[in-house]
């Protein structure tokens, strides 16, 4: 059996624009770990909070409402030990980012599930964010060799 990897003490989510995959897989790590670990999400661009995401973390008990998508660039302290991207341009700006710094960068590409918005019913759209959301679940869980799971 694998063991975990050890647990870092700050850790990034990077996507395109902040506003789902990013903000679900910071949120998620953060309500495993009780707060345990510094996380953040930062996207290439500032996107708009997305009301889907919200409403599929909300199923599990997770709160996205004060989400404010921001950018990398934005951010006030870059000291992570840990660098997940989730996009294609997300990883390549980690990398850049990380040119100078001893920043561990995995890059575990991710759907993006607002590609299907404005395309199918309600239902449909509302399932492939919990798609995004249950992989980022069990990817964060054996990742850091946490227990728990979403509870629907």
């Amino acid at each position: 059996m694998q063991q975990p990897a050890e647990m870092p003490g700050a850790v990034l989510f990077a996507c395109s624009m902040n506003a789902v995959r990013s903000p679900m897989a910071a949120a998620i790590l953060k309500h495993l770990t009780g707060r345990r670990v510094y996380v953040e999400s930062a996207g290439v661009r500032a996107g708009e909070p997305d009301a889907f995401a919200t409403a599929v973390m909300d199923e599990i008990g997770i709160d996205l409402a004060s989400h404010r998508p921001r950018t990398i660039q934005a951010l006030a302290d870059t000291s992570f030990d840990l660098i997940i991207s989730l996009s294609p341009e997300a990883h390549h700006q980690a990398l850049e980012l990380t040119r100078t710094m001893a920043v561990d960068v995995e890059y575990w590409p991710t759907l993006d599930a607002t590609i299907g918005v404005g395309h199918g019913t309600r239902e449909q759209i509302v399932q492939s964010y919990r798609n995004v959301r249950d992989q980022l679940f069990e990817r964060i869980r054996h990742r850091f060799g946490l227990e728990g799971g979403p509870s629907v």
